[in-house]
Parts: structure tokens; C-alpha cells; sequence
């Protein structure tokens, strides 16, 4: 009697988990946020306190007018250095942050916001819902939301 069967025992197909993976599921949603008005000292104090790189600023709507960063921060300290003097105290948020700001949608996929960060070199996007800040999100919840994929999808 011959071979009928080379195959071996079949195992269930398993079903592809096909539901996106999107910013919103990773994103910060407490985040901390400044005040055009709020002076550039407390800004570096509250940076070093959280260990954050930098934040949104907000309006008292709560809608997104720029971003600071330390950066930013550097730039002033940098400036009181070369004149040598302390760091003004009228030197507000306003004046050193950002205004042109990139948003993400919390609705986009978590491969096409690491994809954005690599284009734009950016180290954290706002996202805004009507108007409004409602979270951000950072390289490291691309990476921590990558890392969770890994141990349920990836082989």
C-alpha cells in the first residue's frame, strides 16, 4: 500500500486580527499643556519635573495655538548667555513657541503616524478634535504600540 497523504495534521486557520491600530487607541490624553502668557522659566522647570521635551500651548478655550519645545527654551537661554544676563522675566511662552503647528488625526493608523514622524522629524504631533486639544502622541507610543503588535500578530 502506497503514501496517500504527505501533508500532516492541518491546524485551524487562524484569523488575522484585520482592525486597525489607530493614534487614538496610543495617544497621551493627558497632557500637559502651557499658556501663551506663562513665563519661559516655568516652562524649562515644568519640561524637567514631567522629563518631557516640550508641550502644546493652548488658549483658555482649550484650543491649540502653538507648541513649545526645549528647543525653544535653549534658543532664550542661549540668547541671555551671549549677552550675559539672567534670563528675562518678561519672556513669555508666546514669544518663543511655535505657531504653525502639524496636527494628527486620532483616526489614523499608528503605521501611517510612525511614517509621519520620519518625513517631518517631528518628536510629537497634537491631535486636535474640533478645534479643541484632546491628546498628543509621541515616538515612544509608536514604538510602545508597535512592541504590544509584536507579541500578538508578529512572528
Amino acid at each position: 500500500m502506497g503514501i496517500i497523504n504527505f501533508q500532516g495534521k492541518r491546524t485551524a486557520v487562524q484569523k488575522s486580527n484585520s482592525e486597525p491600530i489607530l493614534v487614538s487607541d496610543y495617544m497621551t490624553k493627558k497632557v500637559v499643556s502651557f499658556k501663551e502668557e506663562q513665563p519661559i522659566e516655568e516652562v524649562i522647570e515644568t519640561l524637567i519635573n514631567n522629563r518631557i521635551s516640550g508641550g502644546p500651548v493652548v488658549n483658555e478655550k482649550n484650543e491649540l495655538i502653538g507648541i513649545i519645545s526645549e528647543g525653544d527654551c535653549m534658543k532664550q537661554i542661549s540668547e541671555s548667555r551671549y549677552y550675559n544676563l539672567p534670563i528675562d522675566k518678561n519672556n513669555t511662552v508666546g514669544k518663543s513657541m511655535v505657531r504653525e503647528v502639524e496636527t494628527i488625526d486620532g483616526n489614523m493608523n499608528i503605521f501611517d503616524a510612525a511614517n509621519k514622524f520620519l518625513e517631518s522629524k517631528r518628536r510629537r504631533f497634537p491631535i486636535v478634535e474640533n478645534g479643541k486639544l484632546v491628546g498628543q502622541i509621541s515616538q515612544k507610543d509608536v514604538l510602545k504600540a508597535a512592541m504590544k503588535l509584536k507579541g500578538n500578530t508578529w512572528k
